[in-house]
């Protein structure tokens, strides 16, 4: 009776084609070599763009135009971008105007609504978010869901689709949002849908995302 041989460990190439992480790049010297550390600068540039990049508004609300929506405009507290990074508590409230804006807009206990929110990648918001909602709006509609509001906010972190779902009245509202980039993935765009109850604090009963973490 032979001994059958022992497996073999698995190589670096092995475990570098089951993960995107920078595992085995080796080095040059005492550093890396030259295409890691220019992979690595790269895809760090582009999750910085990813951070600043402009939310295009006016594209998003022609691409829900396209499907039959029409999409209001809202703004949290936070001033700019620069305000949106440093201060997160801003981005978790409206503005006045857009308060008072959303408080007459004669929406009222609608059954569902879609909030389109930039984040912290815009650019996953930008390329991603209006895809989505084309794919979404028959899904809803089978299950006899009513997307009765569409809003655009900027300056937006998850929470102030709580704020906007308490306004509207809505029983269930999908949060699209881009999250925090990575090195890996610069354009992730999360999908948030909390319950309502009345008056009540909204209870996550899902949470959709391409990357493990999701901007507060």
């Amino acid at each position: 009776m032979t001994t059958p041989p022992a497996p073999s460990s698995p190589s670096l190439p092995d475990l570098r084609d089951l993960t995107p992480a920078r595992v085995g790049l080796g080095r040059s010297g005492a550093s890396l070599p030259t295409d890691a550390l220019l992979s690595f600068t790269l895809d760090h540039a582009r999750a910085r763009d990813a951070v600043h990049a402009a939310f295009e508004i006016s594209s998003i609300a022609a691409g829900l135009a396209g499907l039959g929506i029409t999409a209001r405009e809202v703004s949290s507290q936070a001033h700019d971008r620069r305000d949106y990074l440093r201060r997160p508590d801003r981005g978790r409230m409206l503005d006045s105007a857009s308060r008072r804006s959303l408080e007459s807009s004669g929406i009222t206990a609608c059954s569902c609504a879609i909030v389109i929110g930039d984040g912290l990648s815009p650019t996953a918001v930008n390329v991603h978010a209006v895809e989505l909602i084309r794919h979404l709006l028959p899904r809803l509609a089978a299950d006899k869901i009513d997307a009765g509001a569409a809003i655009v906010a900027s300056g937006a972190r998850v929470a102030l689709g709580d704020e906007i779902g308490a306004i509207l009245g809505a029983r269930m509202l999908v949060m699209l949002i881009g999250e925090r980039p990575g090195l890996s993935a610069p354009d992730s765009l999360g999908a948030i849908s909390p319950l309502h109850r009345g008056s009540a604090s909204p209870m996550p009963i899902a949470t959709a995302s391409p990357t493990s973490t999701v901007p507060d």
